[in-house]
């Protein structure tokens, strides 16, 4: 969805990493070598998005860190956009539909650390859960999404995570 409007792929793992999670921040060193690219390309990007007030630059010491900017008028549009583009949308919506009585939805794992790596780990905590449909549910959002998709469930989650849902 969001590769056609945005077409500097280095952006948009930048914007997954910073809107997905808002906790999320990162220094030029540390974003080149998680995403895999040279430094310069991570460079002028993340001057581009600072520029635009979507990311905060924080020097302390050596180190310049960045992370979303909260305060900017947009920044919601945007963490709904890139969460849209993920597809957590289609995950929460598909598991309220026949899941049984949902308390809360975590995600984890990479997306959680703003990784786009292609697999999307989700944590269901609730009563009376659908187990069967659970299995069905991956699968069938894997496809629609075009992302690997694994469902966990807990009675009580208690790891790190993202709170995407609570009831």
């Amino acid at each position: 969805m969001l590769e056609s409007l945005i077409t500097s792929k280095t952006r948009l793992r930048l914007l997954i990493k910073f809107f997905i999670n808002v906790s999320n921040a990162g220094y030029l060193r540390g974003l080149a070598s998680e995403m895999h690219e040279n430094t310069n390309a991570i460079r002028k990007e993340l001057n581009n998005l600072s520029k635009a007030g979507y990311i905060i630059r924080d020097e302390t010491e050596a180190k310049i860190m960045y992370k979303a900017n909260t305060n900017h008028p947009l920044f919601y549009l945007i963490q709904q956009l890139v969460r849209k583009h993920v597809g957590l949308d289609k995950i929460v919506e598909q598991i309220f539909s026949k899941m049984g009585e949902v308390s809360k939805i975590y995600l984890i794992g990479d997306y959680a650390n703003g990784i786009d790596s292609g697999s999307i780990e989700i944590v269901v905590e609730g009563n009376n859960l659908n187990y069967d449909y659970l299995n069905h549910l991956a699968c069938k959002i894997t496809k629609e999404i075009q992302k690997s998709v694994r469902i966990y469930v807990e009675d009580n989650f208690e790891g790190n995570g993202l709170l995407i849902f609570q009831k």
